[in-house]
C-alpha cells in the first residue's frame, strides 16, 4: 500500500459539533504539515477544499496557504494566491510573502515587494536584512538597519540587532561596531543573551578582540556560540594557549569547539597536540564529523604521519556516510605528502567530483617530492578535464617553477596567466613575483607588481624580501614603508633584511618600533630572528631582554624559539646557559641537537659535541646532513682524528647521506690540523665534486700551522685559479713566503692581490658594555676613549712582560690589534666579577693569542673571544683550545 503524499483532507464535521474556530485551526494545522514536508499537491488540494467549503477568503488560512505554497517551492501558486485570491492581504501576507522570496533566493523580488508594502513592521524589516545578509551584501543590510531606525515605524529587537551586528562583523567595521554597541545599550539590550553572543562575535571579527573579552565576562551564562566565538579570538589575538585555557573551562562543548582547537592547534604547527585533541574528543564520545577528519589528515599530513592517517582514513569510510570533496583532498594531500602517490591517485580517481582542491593538493604532492614532470602533466590533465584554469593550481606550480628557478616554463605560465586572465587573481601575481625574484628577474617582479590592480599584504611583503634577497634593504624599506597596513609577517620580512644583511642594530631598533604597533603582535618568527641577530652581534645583555619577553608571552616553550635561544648564548660565548635551554626543552627536534653539537664545536668542546650526537642515535633519530657538517667540525676543533674518520665513513654508510664540500672541508681541515697532510691531499684528489676555494684554503692553512711550503703553493695555486674574493689566503700564503725569506714572492702576492683588486679584510672587534655595542679596529682612534685604552694597554703590556712576554719588531697596527683594544676596554669598563665578551670578524693572530692568556693570568679576568672560526676562553693564563686553533 503506497502512503499518500498529503494527509487526508479534514472531515466535513455537522455543524452543530464543529465550531468554527476549529475546523479552521484544522485546516492552518493540515496546511503546516504540507509545507513542513514539502507536499505540494497536498497543499493544492486542501487548497480546493477551503474553496469548496467557503473559507477560501480567511485572511489567516490565506496567509497559511500562502506559506505552505512557499515552503514547497511553488512560487508561481504563491504569487497567484497573492495577486488573484487574497483580497485585502495585510502585513503577515506581506511578510510571508517576503520570507518566501528570501528563502528562495529571490532578493529582487523580495527588495520590489518591501518598497510596495504599504505597512511594515519589525519582522518586515529584518527578513529584508537576513536576505542581504545571506547574499553577503552586508553593506545593505546596514544600510536597511539605518534606514529602520530612521522610519520610526518600528523598533529594533533580537534579531535585528543580530543581523546588524553579523553585517557589521563580516565588513570588519570597527567604529560601526561601537555605534552599533552604544544603541544596543539605549535600547536595553544588552542582556539578551542572543544580542549579548551577537556583540562578542562582531568584535572578535572586528580584531577588537579585548573589547569582545571585556563584554564576555560580564555575560553570566555565555552561550556555546558566544563561547565559540571567544575561542576565534584569542587564537587570533593571544595564541592557541589563551583559547586552550578558555577551552578547559568550558562547561559544555560542541563539535564546532573541538574542530576550532583543532584546526588551531594544527595551523599554529603544533600537530601532535592537534592529534591528541581528536584523540581526546573521541574518548569523551563527541561524533567525529566532515570538519574534524578534514583538519586531523591535514595535520597528519603536516607531520608526514602515515601511519596515523590511515587510522583516520578508515573511520572516514566506518563513519561517514560519503566522503565530501574536502576530506577526499585531505586525503589526497596526505598521501601525496609522504609520496604514497598510489594512494593519492586511488582517492583521487574515486572522486565522482574532482574539484580544484584536490587537483591542486595532489599537484602540491608531486612538487613537494620533487616529480616536476609528474605534476605539470597533472595541470595539463587538469586542464583538459576541467576545461578551465583555477588560480591556485596555477599559483602552484608557478611556485614549483620558483623552487627550482626555471625561469623558462615560469615565463610559459605567466603569458598563460596573460591569456585566460588569471594574472588579475592576486594569489597569481604573488607567485609570479616570487618566481621572477628568486631566479634574479626583480624587473619583472617590480612590473607585475605596480600593474596588479589589486595588492594584498603577500604581494608587498614578496616586493620587500625580493630586495632584500639582492641585499638591496634600501628599497625593501622604501616598500614597507609604501604600506597601508603591515601584519607581522611584514614587519618579520622586514626585520629578517636588516639582520641578514648585517645591519642587526637597525634591525633591533624596528623592533622596539613594532612593539608600539597595536594590532601587530611579535610571533615566534619574531623572536627567531631577533634570537640571531643578538647572536650576530654578541648582546648578551639585549639578548636576556628578549628572552623575558618571551616567557611573558608564553613562547620560550615553542622549539624553533628555544632553538634560536640555544644558538644565541652559544654564539654569544654561555656555552653553559645553552646546554641548561636543551636540557629543558621537553620536545626536541633535529634543529635543537644540532644547534648544541654545533655550539659545542664552535667551543672547541669536541667530546661534548660527540656526546650530544651519539645521545641522536641513541634515541633512535635519524642525523641529518647538518649534524654531520657540526660534529666533524667539533672533531676538527678538537684534533679528534679517528673519531671524526669513524663519523665520516658513518655518514654514507649507515645514514646514506653522501658527503658535502662542508663535509670535506671539514675532513681537510681534521685531518690537516693533525699534520696528515698528504691524507688531507689525497681526500681532495678524491673528491665527486671539484674543490672549493673554502677546501683549498683549509688545507693552505694546515700547511702554514706545520710548515710544508711546497704543499702550500699548491694549494694556494688552486685557491688563485677559483679567483676567490675572500684575501684570507692571499695574506696566508704572503706570510709564509716573508716567513720563508722569500720577500719577492711575498711581494708578487701582494701585487697579485692588487691586480686582483683583492683588498685584505679589515680586521675589527665589537663588545657590549651598559646596552651599547663598541667598535674597535687596529690602531684605532676613532673612539672617545682611545687616549685612555691605550694607556690601559700599554700598563698590561708592562705587567706581562715581566712575566717573560718579549714585544716582537711587529707594526704599531699589530701591537693595538682591535681585540687588545678591547680587552682594555673591557677591564676599564665591566665589574671584575663579570667575564668579558668579545667578537672578532677575523681569526685571532698569534701573537694576540699570547697577549690575551698573559693579561688573563696578571688581572685574573676571564675573557671570551669568538673570532671568525671557534670560541676561546681564556682564563687564569691558558685557553681553552689548548693552543690548538
Amino acid at each position: 500500500m503506497v502512503a499518500s503524499p498529503w494527509p487526508p483532507p479534514p472531515p466535513s464535521p455537522p455543524p452543530a459539533v464543529a465550531s468554527h474556530m476549529a475546523v479552521t485551526q484544522a485546516f492552518a494545522d493540515a496546511l503546516r504539515s504540507c509545507g513542513a514536508r514539502g507536499a505540494l499537491a497536498g497543499a493544492r488540494a486542501l487548497h480546493g477544499r477551503l474553496v469548496a467549503v467557503g473559507l477560501a477568503s480567511a485572511v489567516f488560512l490565506q496567509n497559511t496557504l500562502l506559506h505552505a505554497y512557499l515552503s514547497c517551492g511553488a512560487l508561481p501558486d504563491a504569487r497567484r494566491l497573492l495577486l488573484t485570491d487574497i483580497a485585502h492581504p495585510n502585513v503577515i501576507t506581506h511578510n510571508v510573502m517576503l520570507n518566501g522570496y528570501v528563502k528562495l533566493g529571490r532578493l529582487s523580488d523580495a527588495v520590489e515587494l518591501f518598497g510596495r508594502m504599504p505597512a511594515r513592521d519589525v519582522a518586515s524589516w529584518n527578513t529584508l536584512m537576513s536576505g542581504y545578509f545571506q547574499s553577503q551584501q552586508y553593506l545593505a543590510s546596514l544600510e536597511s538597519f539605518v534606514s529602520m531606525h530612521r522610519s520610526g515605524d518600528s523598533s529594533p529587537n533580537a534579531f535585528t540587532f543580530a543581523y546588524a551586528m553579523k553585517s557589521c562583523g563580516a565588513l570588519g567595521e570597527r567604529s560601526l561596531a561601537l555605534q552599533l554597541l552604544g544603541m544596543v545599550q539605549k535600547f536595553g539590550s544588552q542582556d539578551d543573551s542572543d544580542v549579548a553572543a551577537a556583540l562578542v562575535d562582531m568584535f572578535v571579527r572586528c580584531g577588537t578582540v579585548d573589547l569582545a573579552s571585556r563584554l564576555f565576562v560580564r555575560i553570566k551564562e555565555p552561550t556555546i556560540f558566544c563561547r565559540n566565538s571567544m575561542l576565534v579570538g584569542y587564537v587570533k589575538t593571544y595564541g592557541v594557549d589563551h583559547a586552550l585555557e578558555l577551552f578547559d573551562s568550558m562547561p559544555e562543548r560542541d563539535v564546532v569547539s573541538w574542530n576550532m582547537m583543532v584546526s588551531a592547534l594544527s595551523q599554529s604547527g603544533r600537530v601532535r597536540e592537534a592529534l591528541d585533541m581528536v584523540v581526546d574528543m573521541q574518548s569523551k564520545g563527541v561524533r567525529l564529523d566532515s570538519t574534524t577528519y578534514t583538519s586531523s589528515l591535514t595535520a597528519c599530513a603536516r607531520l608526514s604521519s602515515l601511519r596515523w592517517g590511515k587510522q583516520l582514513h578508515a573511520q572516514v569510510i566506518r563513519n561517514l556516510p560519503c566522503i565530501d570533496p574536502y576530506v577526499a583532498s585531505a586525503l589526497v594531500e596526505l598521501y601525496a605528502k609522504c609520496g604514497c602517490f598510489k594512494e593519492a591517485k586511488g582517492v583521487f580517481n574515486s572522486l565522482h567530483d574532482r574539484n580544484n582542491v584536490a587537483w591542486t593538493v595532489l599537484i602540491a604532492g608531486f612538487l613537494q617530492h620533487g616529480c616536476f614532470t609528474e605534476s605539470v602533466e597533472l595541470f595539463n590533465q587538469m586542464r583538459a578535464e576541467l576545461m578551465t584554469l583555477d588560480q591556485f593550481a596555477l599559483a602552484t606550480l608557478i611556485s614549483g617553477c620558483c623552487s627550482r628557478m626555471d625561469l623558462c616554463l615560469g615565463r610559459q605560465l605567466h603569458s598563460l596567466c596573460l591569456k585566460s586572465g588569471q594574472i588579475q587573481a592576486v594569489v597569481v601575481s604573488n607567485s609570479l613575483i616570487s618566481m621572477y625574484a628568486k631566479c634574479d628577474n626583480l624587473q619583472s617582479a617590480e612590473s607585475i607588481f605596480r600593474f596588479m590592480n589589486e595588492k594584498d599584504i603577500v604581494s608587498w611583503t614578496s616586493m620587500i624580501t625580493a630586495h632584500s634577497q639582492v641585499g638591496n634593504i634600501a628599497k625593501a624599506r622604501e616598500f614597507f614603508d609604501g604600506m597601508s597596513t603591515k601584519n607581522v609577517i611584514t614587519w618579520n620580512a622586514m626585520l629578517g633584511a636588516y639582520i641578514q644583511h648585517g645591519a642587526e642594530e637597525d634591525g633591533l631598533r624596528m623592533y622596539n618600533v613594532m612593539l608600539s604597533e597595536k594590532d601587530v603582535r611579535p610571533d615566534w618568527v619574531t623572536y627567531v630572528t631577533l634570537f640571531k641577530g643578538c647572536a650576530d652581534l654578541g648582546a648578551n645583555k639585549l639578548g636576556d631582554q628578549i628572552i623575558g619577553r618571551t616567557v611573558k608571552v608564553g613562547l620560550i616553550l615553542d622549539t624553533s624559539v628555544a632553538n634560536a635561544v640555544i644558538t644565541m648564548y652559544s654564539k654569544c660565548g654561555r656555552i653553559l646557559e645553552a646546554r641548561k635551554v636543551f636540557d629543558f626543552l621537553n620536545v626536541k627536534d633535529i634543529v635543537s641537537w644540532n644547534a648544541m653539537i654545533t655550539g659545542y664545536s664552535q667551543h672547541g668542546m669536541g667530546k661534548q659535541a660527540i656526546e650530544i650526537f651519539d645521545d641522536i642515535l641513541k634515541r633512535g633519530a635519524k642525523p641529518d646532513y647538518i649534524s654531520y657538517v657540526a660534529v666533524l667540525s667539533g672533531c676538527s676543533h678538537s684534533g679528534l682524528v679517528q673519531e671524526g674518520k669513524s663519523y665520516f665513513d658513518m655518514m654514507k654508510r649507515v645514514h646514506n647521506i653522501s658527503p658535502g664540500l662542508e663535509h670535506f672541508s671539514c675532513m681537510v681541515d681534521l685531518l690537516g690540523r693533525a699534520g696528515h697532510l698528504t691524507e688531507a691531499k689525497d681526500l681532495i684528489d678524491e673528491m665527486p665534486m671539484k674543490p672549493t676555494a673554502e677546501v683549498w684554503g683549509a688545507l693552505l692553512s694546515a700547511c702554514k700551522i706545520h710548515g710544508n711550503n711546497e704543499l702550500a703553493e699548491l694549494a694556494a695555486k688552486h685557491v688563485f685559479e677559483l679567483d676567490s674574493p675572500d684575501s684570507g689566503s692571499y695574506m696566508l700564503m704572503a706570510k709564509i713566503y716573508a716567513d720563508a725569506g722569500k720577500s719577492d714572492d711575498s711581494a708578487q702576492i701582494r701585487k697579485l692581490m692588487r691586480d686582483k683588486g683583492i683588498k685584505k679584510n679589515p680586521g675589527y672587534s665589537w663588545m657590549e658594555v651598559n646596552n651599547k655595542v663598541h667598535v674597535f679596529k687596529a690602531d684605532d682612534v676613532s673612539h672617545p676613549q682611545v687616549i685612555a685604552i691605550r694607556k690601559k694597554l700599554d700598563e698590561l703590556m708592562e705587567k706581562i712582560a715581566r712575566l717573560g712576554y718579549v714585544r716582537t719588531d711587529s707594526p704599531r697596527s699589530e701591537i693595538h690589534h682591535s681585540e687588545k683594544l678591547a680587552v682594555a676596554f673591557g677591564l676599564m669598563s665591566l665589574p671584575a666579577w663579570m667575564p668579558i665578551h668579545i667578537m672578532k670578524n677575523l681569526r685571532i693572530c698569534g701573537d694576540c693569542h699570547t697577549v690575551i692568556k698573559l693579561i688573563s693570568s696578571v688581572t685574573g679576568r676571564e675573557f671570551v673571544i669568538r673570532d671568525a672560526v671557534r670560541f676561546h676562553h681564556f682564563n687564569g693564563g691558558s685557553c681553552s683550545c689548548g693552543d690548538y686553533w
